[in-house]
């Protein structure tokens, strides 16, 4: 990992990273079954949690998880430039002012109901974020079943390129552009929620 073991720690003192990474785990080594790493049989943690990365963390009062979304620079190492390049059919989107979500996480304890509320929930925390801080955009890697339900949500949503079959998963680049006007297209198909959520402070540059 490139992150060193005191800045791990760090992270994992504070309670809505600690809760996240471990929903990560639960969600993505556990139910999913990635081959990536633990640490300590209990968080998910990988070479770009770095400190570089920001959260969107959504908790209960207590800092029960619900929902999270790790936002990379695409300007720095992330997932789509240094692991699926080949998505794009042109160059990798490299802009100051994108980010790329990564491990998307919905609390999988929740009852299905409360899950797709989470799930509106931390899109609409997304667009938000986007907003308040002047990213125009946002990259991810998808399987194409999630790539549907997200280009469904009413933004503007598009894939870089074709489809791929990578160890038996057929996953897609894609790309969502953040404006004025994106809420109120979120809206239009009640995925926007405004601020009726929770998004909880960190001492890692946490999205807020």
């Amino acid at each position: 990992m490139q992150q060193s073991m005191g800045a791990i720690r760090a992270s994992l003192a504070d309670p809505a990273l600690r809760v996240m990474f471990e929903a990560r785990k639960r969600v993505f080594v556990d139910l999913l079954k990635w081959d990536v790493p633990v640490l300590e049989d209990a968080y998910e943690i990988d070479q770009f949690d770095t400190p570089s990365a920001s959260y969107l963390v959504l908790t209960e009062s207590d800092f029960g998880h619900r929902a999270s979304a790790r936002l990379l620079r695409s300007d720095g190492p992330h997932i789509l430039k240094d692991l699926f390049p080949n998505l794009c059919a042109g160059p990798v989107p490299l802009h100051g002012n994108f980010r790329e979500i990564t491990r998307f996480c919905i609390e999988p304890t929740l009852p299905r109901g409360d899950r797709r509320k989470a799930r509106n929930e931390l899109v609409s925390a997304l667009a938000d974020h986007a907003l308040a801080n002047g990213i125009a955009g946002y990259t991810a890697v998808a399987p194409m079943p999630w790539f549907r339900q997200i280009a469904d949500f009413g933004w503007q949503c598009h894939p870089l390129g074709p489809s791929e079959m990578i160890d038996g998963q057929e996953l897609v680049a894609l790309q969502i552009g953040i404006d004025r006007n994106t809420r109120e297209d979120l809206e239009r198909t009640d995925i926007y929620c405004g601020e009726a959520y929770r998004i909880a402070n960190a001492s890692m540059e946490l999205a807020a």
